[in-house]
C-alpha cells in the first residue's frame, strides 16, 4: 500500500484501472462502511463531504460552517503560547459568530521538563494531555488545535473526547505554512529534505 506514489488513483477515477496492490480492492474494505452508521460519524462525514465541494472560503470560515451545521456550540481552543495573539483573534471571531469558547494554552500547569527526563529550564514543558482534559471537563462539542508542536498535537488529539480539527500548525521557519517546504522540495529546500547520504 503506497497511495502517495500511485499515479493512477483509481479510487478517484474508476476501480477498473486499479493496480493489484490497491487498498480499494481489499476484501474487507466493505466492513469499514459500518463505521459511518453511528450518528456522530454519519453527521461528520455527511457535512464535511458536502462542505468539501464548496470553494472560496478560508479554513476559518469552513471550520465555523462545519461547527454550525454539526450543531456544535461549545468550541475548545487548544493553542500554543507562541500563537497566543492568533488564538485571541480566533476566540474573538468565534464568539462574534455565536459560539461559546473555552481556550487553554499549552503551558497550563507550568510543568517542569524534568517530568519527562529533560533538564530543568525556566520555560515549562507543554502539557497537551491537561489541555485535552480541561476541555473534556468543559464538555466542549468540538476542539480546534492552534499551533501545537508536533507530537503535542498527537497527545491532545489522543485524549480529547470531542472531535478535533486543526486550524493552524506550527512551523517557526515558514510562518506556520509547512507546505512551503514541500513546494520547494525540488529547489531551495532540496538539500535539507533530501540530504546527501554517505
Amino acid at each position: 500500500m503506497n497511495c502517495a506514489m500511485c499515479g493512477i488513483h483509481a479510487c478517484k477515477n474508476g476501480l477498473e484501472h486499479a493496480p493489484k496492490n490497491c487498498p480499494s480492492l481489499e476484501e474487507d474494505i466493505e466492513k469499514f462502511k459500518d463505521f459511518y452508521k453511528t450518528e456522530e460519524n454519519y453527521t461528520i462525514a455527511k457535512i464535511s463531504t458536502k462542505l468539501s465541494t464548496q470553494y472560496g472560503r478560508t479554513r476559518m470560515e469552513e471550520t465555523m460552517d462545519f461547527a454550525n451545521q454539526c450543531g456544535y456550540k461549545k468550541i475548545g481552543l487548544a493553542f500554543c503560547s507562541a500563537l497566543a495573539k492568533e488564538a485571541k483573534m480566533i476566540d474573538k471571531i468565534l464568539t462574534y459568530n455565536g459560539f461559546e469558547t473555552f481556550s487553554i494554552m499549552c503551558k497550563v500547569g507550568g510543568l517542569s521538563k524534568e517530568l519527562v527526563g529533560l533538564e530543568k529550564s525556566t520555560n515549562p514543558m507543554c502539557n497537551p494531555i491537561t489541555q485535552a482534559e480541561f476541555l473534556n471537563k468543559a464538555k466542549t462539542d468540538f476542539n480546534i488545535v492552534v499551533g501545537l508542536c508536533v507530537g503535542h498535537d498527537s497527545l491532545f488529539i489522543k485524549y480529547s473526547e470531542a472531535p478535533v480539527t486543526v486550524l493552524a500548525v506550527k512551523d517557526r521557519v515558514l510562518a506556520h505554512n509547512p507546505l512551503g517546504a514541500i513546494y520547494l522540495a525540488d529547489s531551495f529546500y532540496k538539500n535539507k529534505l533530501f540530504p546527501p547520504k554517505n
